[in-house]
């Protein structure tokens, strides 16, 4: 492609915020001078006296506040470029300024260093209600969005059908927006955006508000603007499965700077890794427990088909979670059962050693010992998970975590002979059965 198809250039990009630490005392008030005077006995309440020593002690608090100021910068030196038709999704963690990124190129806020070059018209969909007049109805909310995009009002009209239907607000059109819901809102807004045929839309996590059907409706439209129109989108979700599905390249934000860019997949990929750090042990001695307590978790982790304890896995390789158990006294007959849940807190898989009628006897005096389970081949499908634990003994509770203990990460790999097979698919599992015809003959593979 030429230099004629950029249609954002990002050259040095900084954003500095001024941060004001609080002190001891926040502000001098008058009454805390007359106050001060009134305790010096045998002096006169002189006002100008006390106008005068108002002013300096201001001046001083001013002072104090200015010494208090830090700089923080939430981006800085980010430079990148994005080609016409191309989606791109920007993740990091919170904080990582993906928001303030998105706000200078809708031109909310402005840079303090660094260059922005864009070419065509920005529809930016960054909160609930953002370009919105509360007091102004839905129909009425539709062309001044499309007056603000630059849009005349028979361009307005003529898409103003579509964009009742897609919002499905048809029956509210004419109630004033601050009755609606922050879903409603959402459904309206991104409809005006999607539909009034800007060059560049630009969408934040917002559409996390909207509900699963009108998301995936919302993914489907950002797909089709690209593929069929030829327009930018600009996407920023926390919700890896979407942002894979919807975008070719992605852009990982960290501190403010561009930790990587490039294909999607492996963008996500060096995301999670890094975020591993996140991830983990739990300190289970500060989490709430029930149980006789004859014996208790000291310590949970998984580790890599190498024994290395790690918190990031390859889809469909070995885990191995380890269990370190401690009592003070020799005891038999014990339980180890875990549950894996997905980010949403979804509880995925339940067992326990006692399934296989196996459990396990322990030494006692005080040490920790180790138990495993082993998983030859995880089916759990890209994303993030947590483990809880439980041990038991012939029924009884033994002891039983009140929380998440180990948090691991499992990261896209080829898996299946398609690369491309799982674009689009969302499920927890990933399996891969053997396919035949009538159980008596293996299908042949295609190359």
């Amino acid at each position: 492609m030429s230099d004629s198809d950029v249609v954002i250039r990002v050259e040095g990009l900084g954003k500095k915020y001024a941060l004001h630490h609080e002190t001891s005392e926040r502000y001098t008030a008058l009454r805390d001078v007359v106050a001060r005077q009134a305790k010096a006995a045998g002096r006169l309440l002189n006002p100008f006296t006390l106008a005068g020593q108002l002013r300096r002690a201001q001046r001083e608090a001013a002072q104090e506040r200015a010494g208090s100021e830090e700089e923080f910068w939430a981006l800085k030196d980010v430079s990148f470029e994005i080609r016409r038709g191309e989606r791109v999704g920007i993740i990091g963690r919170n904080g990582a300024g993906k928001s303030t990124l998105l706000k200078i190129l809708s031109r909310i806020t402005e840079p303090s260093t660094g260059r922005v070059e864009i070419r065509g018209r920005v529809a930016s969909l960054l909160e609930v209600g953002t370009g919105f007049h509360p007091e102004l109805t839905g129909r009425e909310n539709i062309y001044l969005n499309g007056a603000i995009l630059g849009m005349t009002r028979r361009e307005i009209r003529a898409k103003f059908d579509e964009i009742v239907d897609f919002a499905e607000v048809e029956k509210f059109l004419d109630t004033p927006v601050k009755r609606y819901s922050s879903g409603m809102y959402v459904r309206l807004a991104f409809a005006v955006a999607a539909h009034l045929e800007p060059e560049i839309l630009v969408v934040d996590e917002v559409l996390a508000v909207g509900d699963a059907s009108f998301q995936k409706k919302c993914l489907g439209k950002m797909e089709d603007v690209a593929d069929r129109e030829g327009r930018t989108v600009l996407f920023v979700s926390h919700q890896m499965s979407a942002i894979q599905t919807l975008c070719a390249r992605g852009i990982f934000l960290h501190q403010g700077t561009v930790f990587c860019s490039g294909e999607m997949s492996r963008v996500i990929s060096n995301y999670l890794h890094y975020g591993v750090a996140s991830t983990g042990r739990s300190d289970i001695s500060q989490l709430p427990r029930s149980g006789n307590g004859e014996a208790k978790f000291y310590s949970v982790y998984a580790v890599d088909k190498q024994g290395i304890e790690s918190n990031a896995f390859e889809l469909g390789s070995p885990l191995r979670f380890c269990f370190e158990i401690y009592s003070d006294r020799p005891i038999g007959g014990l339980s180890v059962g875990f549950s894996i849940h997905d980010q949403t807190g979804q509880s995925i898989a339940v067992v326990y050693s006692d399934f296989d009628n196996k459990t396990f006897d322990l030494i006692g005096g005080g040490k920790s010992e180790k138990v495993i389970a082993k998983i030859d081949a995880a089916p759990l499908a890209p994303g993030r998970y947590s483990l809880d634990v439980r041990m038991t003994r012939r029924g009884a509770e033994v002891d039983w975590p009140k929380g998440s203990v180990c948090k691991f990460d499992v990261v896209d790999a080829p898996f299946y002979a398609n690369p491309g097979a799982m674009a689009g698919q969302k499920s927890l599992l990933c399996v891969k059965p053997e396919w035949s015809i009538d159980g008596s003959q293996q299908l042949q593979s295609r190359a």
